[in-house]
C-alpha cells in the first residue's frame, strides 16, 4: 500500500473511470459522469488529504483509498474514508488492508473518529466498518459508520514507518520488473525485424 501524491493523478483518474456505472454510484453515490469523474480527480487536495493505493505486477492502480480531513477546524480530529477495488482485485481483502492503512495513518494524525458514508446496499464497504468495529447507523438508501479510534503510540507510528519503507521498496521492485519485461519485448522485435528481414533477403 503506498501513499499517492499529486504526480499520481493521473493514474487515479485512470483507475476510477475504469470503474462500471455501478461501481461508480456506490464509490461516490451518484452513477458520475467520465467528467464528473475527472473533476473529482483535479479537486483532490494532498496537501490536506491522504491517498493511498496498491499496484499490480504491471503497476496499474488496481484500489485506492482517500482519507479525507475536515477543513473545519472544529472538526480538524474527524476524517472520512473511501475507497473503490477495481473487479479484477476484488476478493483479496484490498478493501480492508486500505481501510486498515488509512485508520492507523489518521491516529499518527490526531484523528479519533474516522467516518464512513455509503449507501445501504454497499454491502461490502459496511462489512469492512463493521469488522473493524465501526457503529453503522442506516437511514433508508444510506448508511453511516463511525469508528472511535485510540490515541496515537510508539507501536502505530513505527508501524507506518515500516509500512511505508516496504511499500516503496515493493513498488520500486515492481517498477524494475516492468522495465525489464518493456526491455527485452523490445529487443524480441528487433530481432524478429532482423530474422524477416534476413529472410526476405534469402528469397
Amino acid at each position: 500500500i503506498r501513499a499517492l501524491g499529486p504526480s499520481h493523478r493521473e493514474r487515479i483518474a485512470t483507475h476510477l473511470l475504469a470503474l462500471d456505472e455501478h461501481d461508480r454510484y456506490l464509490r461516490f453515490g451518484y452513477a458520475a459522469s467520465d467528467e464528473q469523474v475527472r473533476h473529482y480527480v483535479e479537486q483532490l487536495d494532498f496537501e490536506r488529504d491522504d491517498i493511498f493505493g496498491i499496484y499490480n505486477r504491471r503497476l496499474e492502480l488496481i484500489a485506492m483509498a482517500h482519507l479525507a480531513f475536515s477543513p473545519n477546524p472544529e472538526h480538524k480530529h474527524c476524517a472520512e474514508f473511501g475507497v473503490s477495488v477495481l473487479k479484477k482485485g476484488r476478493g483479496r481483502g484490498f478493501g480492508a488492508r486500505l481501510f486498515d492503512r488509512a485508520v492507523m495513518h489518521a491516529r499518527n494524525e490526531g484523528v479519533d473518529m474516522v467516518f464512513i458514508h455509503a449507501l445501504s446496499e454497499n454491502a461490502a464497504m459496511l462489512k469492512i466498518a463493521r469488522n473493524a468495529g465501526a457503529r453503522v447507523e442506516r437511514a433508508g438508501s444510506e448508511s453511516e459508520a463511525y469508528l472511535q479510534l485510540p490515541p496515537a503510540d510508539m507501536d502505530s507510528r513505527m508501524t507506518e514507518i515500516v509500512e511505508d519503507h516496504f511499500a516503496e521498496v515493493d513498488y520500486s521492485i515492481k517498477k524494475q520488473a516492468v522495465q525489464f519485461w518493456q526491455f527485452l519485448a523490445a529487443v524480441q522485435e528487433v530481432r524478429q525485424g532482423m530474422i524477416d528481414a534476413r529472410h526476405q533477403a534469402g528469397q
